[in-house]
């Protein structure tokens, strides 16, 4: 009988050392693809011929706009 809760112990502390061992290795791998692209610059000037896509329109209303944001979802 003791034996078995012995085992039964065993066996979940081996789950939980595997747990605790991949949690690790996923936390570590997280941060340093976080450090990676933290190093990148999101509002760099495009290179080459690029052209501007958005028009800013004049005759928009606070009302309007929440309208088209509730229709697209943008």
């Amino acid at each position: 009988m003791m034996q078995a809760i012995f085992r039964v112990f065993y066996e979940m502390l081996k789950v939980f050392i595997v747990f605790v061992l991949c949690t690790f290795l996923f936390y570590y791998v997280i941060k340093a693809l976080h450090q990676e692209y933290e190093k990148l610059d999101r509002y760099e000037t495009p290179q080459g011929s690029a052209v501007k896509v958005f028009q800013q329109e004049e005759n928009t209303g606070m009302w309007e706009r929440l309208n088209i944001f509730f229709r697209l979802g943008e």
